[in-house]
């Protein structure tokens, strides 16, 4: 099963986090991702892709508007995979959960399955993404890792893949 990462990353935060999801969702068994920037997009493999990871800056509360303009101007059909958001702030409070909930409802606009894991597998709690602060501490990053882990492996189970 393929998973894209897609995101937009200005100091090299986000981009890393990205790689942490990669990661973790490798973690199970005949996955195969890919991390792309918003600017280097492999349009093949994300129209393959059962899953698609967004991962974005923290600007103003919100996501970042280099995200928005590429999701509004995007022709990949996205309708029926399932999304996933991702993000990054530059301080606790600075807004990421904001972020993503305002990237949700982009992805079901755009006919997404939106998954989160939330708090269905315990601890811990995604409860709309994984959130860190900068690139993250140790914790937060153990974190991103598991969440995509456990998406990778819920969705292969959802989709018997």
């Amino acid at each position: 099963m393929k998973i894209a990462i897609i995101y937009h990353s200005e100091t090299g935060n986000t981009q890393k986090v990205a790689n942490l999801i990669a990661e973790g969702a490798k973690n199970v068994e005949d996955i195969e991702t890919k991390c792309m920037s918003i600017d280097n997009i492999d349009e093949a493999f994300v129209e393959e892709a059962k899953v698609v990871f967004f991962g974005t800056p923290t600007y103003g509360g919100s996501y970042s508007w280099q995200m928005k303009k590429w999701l509004d101007t995007c022709k990949i059909k996205l309708s029926g995979k399932v999304g996933c958001v991702f993000a990054t702030e530059n301080y606790l409070g600075g807004g990421a959960d904001n972020a993503e909930l305002a990237l949700i409802s982009e992805l079901l606009v755009k006919g997404m399955f939106v998954y989160s894991v939330g708090a269905g597998d315990g601890k811990p709690y995604t409860h709309f993404g994984a959130v860190c602060i900068k690139d993250g501490n140790e914790e937060q990053k153990k974190r991103v890792v598991i969440f995509a882990e456990r998406v990778a492996k819920n969705v292969k189970k959802l989709l018997n893949a």
